[in-house]
């Protein structure tokens, strides 16, 4: 079924525009159109709709992945009491129970806009779990084993190299969308849509973070879907 997602605003990436009130058109695992919400639906009149509230934008890169996924234990919720909710850096403890904590952490990554993820990956159950999951492993090395890893891909900061690719019809339907507006020229992050002011929605991502993510589409499926 072809579905459009809609959003207050559309970026799709570096070198393009905000798009207020955009819509990307997706049809199976790949993008149809990508553009203003009018033009997409005026060309799909039987189309599904879905509306999200904030800024749509391509997926995001983890590039601490491989340290996350393979020494970072991802507690199961029946263990709660003795291990809290929080991702638990204890490699023993990871290696143990590895397929299943990296499953648990690739859903966590997934409420996070992540659609791709950097580094190298020993661990077989990793790698199973990942192209389980229809996450994009790309190319490069990940970020310096000395930071801490985490679960918000712009918590090193925000460039091009944290998004997977531009939104684009024909390219494969990965992206998210975040509860944030874009910015004005003032600096100030703002709840509404953008106001044709110039405003980099990336500041406004930077300072809220990923944690703000209310939906992530991957390979066409809406994989994660905020409360």
């Amino acid at each position: 079924m072809l579905t459009v997602h809609v959003a207050d605003d559309l970026w799709p990436g570096p070198g393009t525009e905000v798009v207020r009130c955009g819509a990307v058109a997706v049809e199976g695992t790949v993008i149809a159109a990508v553009g203003p919400y009018e033009q997409v639906t005026a060309e799909r009149p039987g189309a599904r709709i879905r509306r999200w509230p904030g800024l749509l934008t391509p997926g995001l890169v983890n590039r601490r992945a491989g340290r996350l996924l393979e020494a970072v234990y991802h507690p199961d919720p029946r263990e709660a009491d003795d291990l809290g909710t929080e991702p638990v850096t204890d490699a023993a403890l990871a290696g143990a129970r590895l397929g299943a904590s990296a499953r648990r952490g690739i859903q966590r990554m997934l409420a996070h806009g992540t659609t791709a993820v950097a580094g190298e990956f020993r661990a077989p159950e990793v790698r199973t779990a990942l192209a389980r999951a229809g996450m994009t492993v790309v190319g490069g090395p990940g970020t310096d084993a000395s930071l801490a890893p985490s679960l918000d891909p712009l918590a090193g900061g925000v460039g091009d190299e944290v998004f997977a690719g531009v939104l684009a019809p024909g390219g494969r339907a990965d992206f998210a969308v975040f509860a944030v507006g874009a910015v004005d020229d003032a600096g100030d992050d703002t709840t509404d849509a953008v106001t044709g002011s110039g405003g980099d929605p990336r500041q406004a991502l930077a300072a809220r973070g990923a944690g703000t993510c209310v939906a992530t589409v991957l390979g066409g499926r809406l994989v994660y879907r905020g409360r």
